[in-house]
């Protein structure tokens, strides 16, 4: 069952002066990564891809360190990757119990392959910051999907950032 994540939130790309690829967290960002160590806590998780973009890495290591995981650097997890191999990847069986971070841009693009073979269920996809969608996959087809909103807990643990 993999899990695609919306990297949290890293303020206003517009206003950031270095390349995008450095962009880090913000502080509501690292609240909204430390809520995913809720959001998921009762989902058994066996491996953790990312976009290699700081705030996606940032956004899942403190689940990484919680689950005593290592965070796997995916280039078809890239803010410019194909759509294509993003769904791949979501139907891919070997993929297991892997939550899967990335952009927002891909995830819109992929969530739209899938509402068109009418695998997302009613209504208009969603994918704000520190969302998560929930995704089963069973002969490597996907066959449901459930959301799972942004939570922003006040107080990240010391030591995560």
């Amino acid at each position: 069952m993999p899990y695609l994540v919306r990297h949290a939130h890293a303020g206003d790309k517009r206003a950031w002066l270095g390349p995008d690829a450095v962009r880090p967290l913000s502080t509501p960002g690292r609240r909204e990564a430390h809520g995913l160590l809720t959001r998921l806590r009762d989902y058994p998780i066996t491996r953790i891809l990312s976009s290699p973009a700081v705030r996606c890495l940032q956004t899942v290591e403190p689940l990484a360190r919680r689950r005593g995981l290592w965070v796997e650097s995916a280039g078809d997890l890239d803010v410019q990757a194909d759509p294509a191999a993003l769904v791949g990847l979501l139907q891919d069986p070997a993929v297991g119990d892997a939550v899967l971070c990335t952009h927002g841009e891909l995830i819109g693009a992929g969530l739209e392959r899938l509402a068109a073979d009418g695998l997302m269920g009613d209504g208009e996809p969603q994918w704000p910051k520190g969302s998560t969608w929930v995704l089963e996959v069973v002969d490597g087809r996907l066959r449901q999907s459930h959301y799972l909103p942004p939570l922003r807990l006040q107080d990240p643990v010391a030591g995560y950032y």
